[in-house]
């Protein structure tokens, strides 16, 4: 696709405030997240309203119940050695007697996984997919004015069905709708800009679910509002709507010199739905929104609002270390933001969709959204079970369900996300097509297009073949386009050269390329006219050239961004631990050194290895330590984006000044150690100094200390964000100290977890009390629904305690 201009717009959609959303579009949704009943157990007759649960245990969700159970090396690796089954959650509600004369449904944002949903014994449908967001018609069976009991199974049972972790059960918000027999379809509302010169058309789509058993006529007013709240732009038509049956108006809005929607000014607008019949409103939706052009060009990249630039983005997947699968969004917000500190610009939702938080805070922050659907088609992938490539693989997956709910999981999908802003393109696969993982080509067997035997074990006949992935990219991609053609359709290609023999790469409007620098040059003359960026990529600062120095690849999206649970090492190992954050949020040394590369504003970060002499391994890992043997011979490294830099050891000059170095990205000194304050100034070409930071040699551990807390949190469910470190009596930190710390609470809110970020530590993550890493702890603290102050304080033997008060309110 070369040359083309794309127009988008995003619309989320709003509950009480922007971001803690429903995703419902219409009606009046009511959280009922609280109060539910659970069994880990395949309990017969659970869906059944007379079966007594009184003896179960009373969860509020979203809830994960993988990650309460403890870590065991009998457990699969690529689950992070944590275990699954079956669950059964259950909540009596009551539903007013007034409600008969509307229609009832039950949304969920996600569960993991093959689910089956019961209301009152009856079963509503099944949803095998564990990620992809779904709701149900309850009205037939509703008893109003009467208790009614809403039962949903969870299966689970394959336990190693993936190649990372992904939590069990409902893990995401849960919604009951209510909503005149006549009202917005679910992601009723989709809205996309056209641009005329300055100004642009609002072109909208307004579908309508008529449940009832007339004919009508409906007015459907839309309404658009600035940033700053001013109506700016409103229309009014008439529709017919015919009994029991979808009708859709298509209409637009004029906007002269729209405010756009930018990474560095994400301006969103808000769209306003009223449905009136005979005049009286009976369905209404707020829809924010917003515009932006993007341009996706063969030869020169990528351009957001007519500005080339390059997509500086990591891969995330959906947990969050200690929390699993069930992540707040504050800790969303906070690891997004931090993200973007480093000068990432964008997300890849590897490898499925992720929470509607996720993207309502790209949306709001300014940070663009690759959006992923699959990571296997209709062939397994290998899990590993005893290690990362390690031992003998598992077949377990979501492959059996492909079939039959692949393309409408994927409509669903695009349905759900297309009114994001942040979202600038869909993902149909990642490394679907990798070599003989499932599927096989001739070309493995030779030299053509860089291929040897030995790289892949050579052709297998006997596996799938690679050229039904053309076909089935095909109708992925047209299933895309039925419900959105302003943006593009991707995915990231693991067998570039063999997928190259397919019909799979010109299914896409832009490929993506995993690990496959070497082919940019070559398949960008091979083929002039695809637009070709990095789907996947090392932290090798070789592969950040290949898109800084090469116009025509637009971007890079790192593995990854944050680390995660699964895909672990042999035992022990939590997770996989390649990421610029760790479990925790906290930013690891590689993400200064990638800070030092993406980053427009002056950083310099300083951290230190022992070496022997003559050792030259530079490294992107690490530590800011500075506590070792007298004498020790010391690698001291700096991760900066000036011109050059300088080291003072106690106020002293150590070494001479160094000019940053372009090949490897690291400025370093090998010294001897010697206690006390060691400082990196970076400066311009004219000395001048741009940057500073400094470590300094820490005593005996003596006491805890809150660096950073939330001080106010809201009552229904607000999270405070604590963080504690170890430091010496002269309160500087002591990163080599590993104390264990235990959290007290007193008041209105409940501790959901410590996490330290150690990937090696497999002990209980379910109490509350857990060993230090670097010196440092993080402490999720949520309000349980009361006013007042909580009082949390955090003690360790022999260490003076730390405390803090969290208002909530």
């Amino acid at each position: 696709m070369k040359n083309i201009k794309l127009l988008i717009i995003s619309l989320s959609f709003l509950l009480t405030s922007y971001g803690i959303s429903a995703q419902v579009s219409f009606g009046n949704p009511e959280n009922i997240n609280e109060g539910w009943k659970f069994k880990l157990n395949d309990v017969k007759d659970s869906q059944l309203a007379s079966l007594n649960d009184e003896k179960w245990q009373l969860v509020d969700l979203p809830h994960d119940w993988s990650i309460k159970q403890q870590l065991s090396p009998t457990l699969a690796s690529a689950t992070g050695y944590l275990p699954g089954g079956v669950g059964w959650y259950r909540k009596t509600i009551k539903i007013p007697l007034e409600k008969q004369v509307e229609k009832v449904y039950l949304y969920f944002e996600g569960i993991y996984n093959r689910s089956e949903v019961f209301i009152n014994g009856e079963s509503l449908g099944k949803r095998p997919n564990g990620y992809i967001s779904f709701m149900y018609d309850a009205t037939p069976y509703i008893k109003y004015g009467e208790d009614n009991v809403i039962a949903v199974r969870a299966d689970h049972s394959q336990d190693a069905d993936s190649r990372w972790y992904t939590g069990s059960g409902i893990y995401r918000n849960v919604w009951m709708v209510y909503a005149n027999p006549i009202h917005i379809a679910q992601w009723g509302v989709y809205a996309y800009p056209e641009k005329i010169k300055n100004d642009y058309h609002l072109n909208i789509e307004v579908t309508i679910d008529n449940g009832d058993n007339k004919d009508v006529t409906l007015t459907i007013i839309n309404e658009l509002y600035s940033p700053d709240g001013n109506i700016i732009a409103k229309n009014s038509q008439k529709l017919f709507a015919g009994q029991s049956s979808n009708s859709k108006l298509a209409t637009r809005l004029k906007v002269n010199n729209p405010q756009l929607w930018s990474l560095n000014n994400p301006n969103l607008y808000q769209l306003k739905t009223i449905v009136l019949r005979n005049g009286k409103e009976i369905d209404k939706t707020i829809t924010p929104t917003g515009f932006r052009t993007y341009t996706f060009d063969a030869n020169k990249g990528f351009a957001l609002n007519g500005e080339w630039m390059k997509v500086k983005g990591v891969c995330v997947h959906h947990d969050a270390g200690v929390l699993g699968a069930a992540v707040p969004r504050e800790v969303w917000k906070r690891r997004l933001l931090t993200l973007k500190e480093i000068g990432a610009n964008a997300i890849r939702t590897s490898h499925n969709p992720q929470a509607p938080d996720l993207y309502h805070l790209c949306d709001e922050l300014g940070l663009l959204v690759l959006n992923e659907m699959y990571d296997e088609w209709v062939f397994p992938k290998r899990k590993w079970l005893e290690g990362w490539n390690v031992g003998t693989p598992g077949y377990q997956g979501s492959y059996d369900i492909f079939k039959e709910w692949g393309e409408k999981d994927l409509a669903d999908l695009v349905r759900r996300d297309r009114n994001h802003l942040s979202v600038f393109a869909w993902s149909i696969g990642n490394e679907v097509d990798y070599p003989n993982d499932p599927y096989s080509h001739p070309v493995l067997g030779g030299e053509k297009a860089g291929f040897t035997q030995a790289s892949y074990g050579g052709y297998n006949p006997d596996a799938p073949d690679a050229m039904q992935l053309g076909d089935i990219a095909k109708r992925l991609v047209k299933t895309v386009k039925e419900h959105d053609k302003s943006r593009p359709a991707t995915a990231g290609l693991a067998g570039v050269a063999m997928s190259n023999e397919t019909e799979y790469p010109e299914a896409l409007d832009i490929a993506g390329y995993n690990y496959t620098e070497s082919m940019y040059d070559s398949d960008h003359k091979r083929y002039p006219n695809r637009v070709i960026y990095g789907s996947e990529n090392r932290h090798d600062i070789e592969a950040w050239k290949a898109v800084r120095d090469k116009e025509f690849i637009f971007g890079q999206f790192l593995w990854t961004g944050i680390d995660y649970l699964g895909e672990s090492g042999r035992w022990p190992s939590r997770g996989f631990y390649s990421g610029l954050l760790d479990f925790g949020g906290f930013i690891k040394p590689r993400g200064y050194f990638r800070q030092s590369l993406w980053s427009d504003k002056p950083m310099a970060y300083i951290g230190t290895y022992p070496i022997n002499k003559g050792d030259q391994w530079l490294s992107q890992d690490a530590w800011p330590i500075w506590n070792y043997q007298d004498g020790q011979l010391i690698k001291v490294v700096c991760y900066t984006n000036a011109a050059k830099a300088k080291l003072l050891l106690d106020g002293l000059e150590v070494g001479p000044i160094k000019n940053y170095d372009d090949k490897t990205g690291i400025v370093y000194w090998d010294i001897p150690y010697k206690a006390g304050k060691l400082e990196v100034i970076g400066m311009d070409e004219n000395n001048n100094e741009t940057s500073r930071n400094e470590i300094q040699s820490s005593k005996q551990p003596y006491a805890l200390k809150i660096i950073q807390a939330d001080k106010e949190i809201c009552k229904n469910k607000g999270l405070a964000q604590i963080i504690i470190q170890v430091v010496d009596e002269d309160g500087i930190p002591v990163m080599i100290s590993d104390n264990e710390v235990t959290c007290h609470i007193e008041g209105p809110a409940k501790l959901l977890g410590l996490e330290a970020s150690n990937n090696s530590d497999m002990t209980d993550y379910t109490d509350n009390k857990h060993r230090v890493f670097h010196g440092r702890i993080l402490a999720y603290i949520q309000a349980t629904g009361d006013n007042g102050s909580a009082k949390i304080k955090f003690s360790s033997p022999w260490l003076q305690p730390a405390l803090v008060s969290v208002y909530i309110k």
